[in-house]
């Protein structure tokens, strides 16, 4: 699967993601680097076709208004240091991949994964 992961979220999940045999990208791997416009994300994901990974609420409002971006995958998981991140990723990375096979917005937190049709 192609990922871009947002910039509050951290440069290790995009590697640990790449390590798992993902294409992915940090928004600090764009030209404007985490300063990258969520419009610009957005667009990026549609030529791209790559699923956003984020926390932010405003990716909902434009891909439930615009169906931009592309797919998305909101972490609802609150404040979570990188650590447990990451483990709420590994544990569930099969799952949230599975259900990109079905659906466009896919949203993980702690002890729930939402497949949204």
């Amino acid at each position: 699967m192609k990922f871009l992961v947002d910039a509050q979220l951290p440069q290790r999940l995009a590697r640990w993601l790449r390590s798992k045999g993902h294409d992915v990208l940090h928004t600090v791997d764009l030209p404007a680097g985490n300063r990258t416009t969520d419009e610009d994300i957005s667009e990026l994901s549609l030529r791209e076709r790559r699923i956003v990974v984020t926390k932010d609420g405003d990716f909902v409002d434009t891909f439930l208004l615009r169906q931009a971006p592309y797919r998305l995958l909101l972490i609802s998981a609150g404040n979570i240091d990188n650590a447990d991140l990451l483990k709420l990723l590994e544990e569930n990375l099969e799952n949230v991949v599975s259900a990109f096979e079905t659906s466009e917005f896919v949203e993980l937190g702690q002890g729930l994964l939402i497949v949204h049709q």
